[in-house]
């Protein structure tokens, strides 16, 4: 078994972990600019229509449909394509829940396919054998800092005939195969929550280059207005993040390579990584595979609540789905690389990325301390 010997001493962080928003004074700006035109109590203004715009020319997608989340974004999404009642949709076996539930939303069957130990991603060599008959979709994530292969995923469903809908809530303004994520799939969605790099509080969007699509999830929506909307003032503080993300993701960017590097020499923490040569992740959250004497989740979690104790703001990943059940899902293979990445994730939030130098340097020193603290009994 192993337990942690923590002493006593100062936390790294007395301050505390960074805070998120942070304080933007031209986010207030345009807070207050929707006030004062009056587009802030609008069911139709100006500031939606806006960042749609932005939004597609950023991305070069022909459409753009602004709603009020994320996770109802994969649902529309699978609307649009016309996923229907007993039909299947491929995802990886670790990925965000809600899209195996906006699956289950739909009617049709996920089917779980494995990760690439080194992305966090779908893997798609293992994708021919999850087709049959009744497929008709992939759901792919980029997640952690971790890109999907997208050329490989987007040929192999054009090969079968199959609709790719392209989860990047986790990656705006990232590049992944050489193009910005989101940008890849036949609609690809967009989370502006709380969270989230480019944040509203809530909200998301969906991209496609398909009129029809675009038509489909608009009828979907009207329920004698919009039943999914974004508001006028969550479009109004997004449109100024979406000036300075390229800067903000580049600053990330560079946070993580110094953190990485400091942390090179213990092997305990095992880092996401995607081609430098194509991808640039935008590090919403930065994965570690926590890899110690013992792989035991209690050990994992131990640590987990040492390094916040030291003011590092980290947590552990996703459950995954591997322990659904088969009335549910059908399973490919025995989904090693999902059951290891649900068992073993540790995440970095994203705050403290756009820290000054001498604050990372505090996290990696406390991210090793409470390494150093792990003993095996």
């Amino acid at each position: 078994m192993t337990t942690l010997a923590i002493h006593g001493g100062s936390p790294e962080f007395p301050e505390g972990p960074p805070t998120w928003p942070i304080n933007d004074e031209e986010v207030h700006a345009a807070l207050m600019a929707a006030y004062r035109d009056g587009s802030w109590g609008r069911y139709h203004g100006p500031y939606c229509e806006r960042l749609a715009e932005r939004l597609s020319e950023m991305h070069q997608i022909a459409f753009c449909l602004p709603c009020s989340s994320g996770t109802i974004a994969v649902e529309l999404a699978l609307r649009g394509l016309q996923i229907e009642e007993d039909q299947e949709v491929i995802l990886a076996g670790y990925d965000f829940p809600g899209n195996f539930r906006s699956i289950e939303s739909v009617g049709a069957r996920p089917v779980l396919v494995d990760i690439d130990p080194a992305t966090w991603c779908l893997d798609p060599s293992h994708l021919e054998e999850a087709v049959t008959d009744h497929t008709r979709a992939i759901v792919v994530s980029h997640l952690h800092g971790g890109m999907a292969s997208m050329r490989k995923i987007m040929e192999f469903a054009d090969h079968h005939g199959l609709k790719v809908v392209e989860d990047a809530c986790q990656s705006p303004g990232a590049i992944v195969d050489g193009r910005i994520a989101g940008s890849w799939g036949d609609v690809s969605v967009l989370s502006f929550g709380g969270s989230k790099l480019l944040t509203a509080g809530r909200g998301g969007a969906l991209l496609t280059n398909q009129a029809e699509i675009h038509q489909r999830i608009k009828i979907y929506c009207e329920r004698g207005n919009h039943a999914f909307p974004l508001s006028e003032l969550q479009a109004a503080v997004l449109l100024p993040q979406l000036d300075k993300l390229d800067e903000r993701n580049q600053r990330r960017h560079a946070s993580v390579q110094q953190l990485l590097a400091s942390l090179s020499a213990d092997r305990r923490l095992r880092p996401v990584v995607s081609n430098p040569a194509t991808c640039r992740p935008s590090y919403y959250k930065l994965a570690f595979q926590f890899e110690p004497a013992t792989q035991e989740e209690q050990a994992r979690d131990e640590w987990v609540r040492a390094a916040r104790a030291e003011g590092v703001a980290i947590d552990t990943g996703f459950r995954g789905f591997v322990r659904r059940s088969a009335r549910r899902c059908r399973q490919i293979g025995r989904l090693v690389h999902s059951q290891s990445a649900a068992s073993s994730t540790v995440i970095l939030h994203h705050p403290v990325l756009l820290q000054p130098s001498d604050v990372i340097n505090r996290v990696a020193h406390a991210m090793t301390k409470t390494l150093s603290g792990m003993t095996n009994s």
